[in-house]
């Protein structure tokens, strides 16, 4: 495939928790410009409970959808109460060469009567732009569960595909089996991905390209970190590493996850996880110590011990080092500071490469308000990703443009927007602040609340409390 960049454009949500609808968008698509050499930020504002998490979770459940995971019992919690259908819509552009893709993919989720979550339908669509024209955006691959007479649909699309080898029809039919029974993707499933990965010589062979770019993307490329990453952190229980390591010898292959250590005691590591964790541990000093003035990671290494299944491990343990003081476990830094260790091996990652794009939510959890906006100012100048984030602190709101800010709204049927009437001039932070109180912007961003029935309410809580 060569060197292939993929970014995302923007994500629409239909009746995700709060959300009936709402979209937001990258700040390249919403300037129209289809570029991946600059870096892209996107944080979302707004007040509890209006749907900022809801985008992240999004995203985390469509990254598992893309890769061909089965769909979780849990997805169903996520699905308005009131209805049994949801949607995720994402547009990515896909830099190949000399050539753009812009692809969009559009799942439909129905939650059954036994509370299971299926998908009901999936549609990937897109344009080809060579530097001269942009062809109609058409859709190329449409699933519906349900559908017993095809695949798939278009027609067309689908001849393309079994032209070459007639065995494919069978295989397809097969595949769709599969993935009803492991409730899963059947466009990104195991099963048909080894027949859409093939390589082809006729009209298919771009579509070919476009599902395997967007899965490499979702497998590799694409980081989310929801709020239970930063809460067995808050638990003092674990600390998970976001990471994505380049195996050695072979430059196309990545290791990416969540690496646990425990924080309670040591941890006990086979050979190869053990080599991993010095690999993360290494690029995290390259910039920690720039963060954290005079402050490194160690790791002890307690030595060889029996592991479970017989096989031999390591007994290690992260410490905390500093210039001048004896290393301690790193259970003993503040939450700020192991917040920012389990993310910062992503946050290289998104700084060094165009393709990378992570979400984080509340970034701002547990970090000093001024390094943050150091933090978002330097990635905004020099890194080469995407960052998608939610925060509660209003600092982001300085350093960035506004077009990286969206604020989510008191809508649930129109959830993001962007500011209206700023100029370069204008301090958004203090735009926003007025427009809680004083409106004027097209949605209400603030369901207003009453200081003195707050009051009232803390009174008369307190008053029962007495008379127990």
């Amino acid at each position: 495939m060569g060197n292939v960049v993929v970014r995302l454009q923007s994500i629409e949500l239909k009746n995700i928790k709060n959300v009936n609808d709402g979209k937001i968008e990258m700040p390249c698509s919403f300037r129209k410009n289809l570029d991946y050499k600059r870096a892209e930020i996107l944080g979302l504002y707004g007040q509890n409970g209006s749907g900022k998490t809801a985008v992240i979770d999004a995203l985390f459940f469509l990254q598992r959808i893309m890769i061909g995971e089965s769909l979780k019992e849990e997805l169903s919690d996520y699905i308005d109460a009131k209805e049994t259908q949801a949607e995720i819509a994402a547009d990515f552009a896909i830099f190949m060469d000399d050539i753009i893709y812009e692809v969009g993919y559009h799942v439909k989720l129905h939650k059954t009567s036994s509370n299971q979550v299926e998908i009901q339908r999936e549609v990937l669509s897109s344009a080809k732009y060579d530097g001269e024209k942009r062809s109609n955006k058409i859709i190329f691959m449409d699933y519906q569960r349900d559908e017993n007479t095809t695949v798939f649909t278009p027609k067309k699309r689908l001849e393309e595909l079994i032209e070459g080898n007639k065995e494919y029809r069978t295989d397809l039919i097969v595949a769709k089996k599969m993935a009803e029974k492991s409730n899963c993707s059947y466009i990104f499933g195991d099963s048909s991905r080894e027949i859409f990965f093939h390589e082809f010589e006729n009209a298919f062979c771009d579509y070919s390209y476009i599902i395997k770019a967007l899965f490499r993307f979702a497998l590799t490329d694409l980081f989310v970190i929801r709020n239970s990453h930063s809460g067995v952190i808050s638990a003092n229980f674990m600390l998970p590493m976001a990471f994505r390591i380049d195996k050695e010898n072979q430059s196309s292959a990545k290791m990416k996850g969540d690496f646990a250590v425990s924080l309670t005691e040591p941890t006990i590591l086979d050979q190869k996880r053990k080599d991993v964790l010095y690999r993360i541990v290494e690029e995290i000093n390259t910039v920690l110590y720039t963060i954290i003035p005079g402050m490194k990671m160690d790791i002890k290494d307690y030595g060889m011990q029996l592991m479970d299944n017989g096989e031999n491990g390591y007994k290690v343990e992260l410490l905390s080092a500093r210039d001048g003081v004896p290393s301690i476990p790193i259970r003993m830094e503040s939450e700020g500071i192991i917040k920012i260790i389990s993310i910062l091996n992503a946050l290289i990652q998104a700084f060094a490469n165009h393709s990378i794009c992570l979400a984080i939510d509340e970034l701002d959890a547990g970090i000093f308000e001024y390094m943050l906006g150091e933090l978002l100012d330097i990635f905004t100048k020099s890194a080469k990703g995407q960052m998608i984030f939610t925060s509660h602190n209003l600092r982001a709101l300085e350093m960035l443009d506004k077009e990286s800010i969206m604020f989510s709204t008191a809508n649930p049927k129109n959830r993001y927007i962007h500011m209206k009437n700023i100029k370069r001039s204008n301090n958004l932070r203090d735009v926003y602040l007025r427009s809680i109180t004083l409106g004027g912007q097209n949605e209400e961003i603030y369901a207003e609340t009453d200081s003195m029935k707050i009051a009232r309410a803390f009174r008369k809580a307190g008053r029962s409390k007495d008379n127990e």
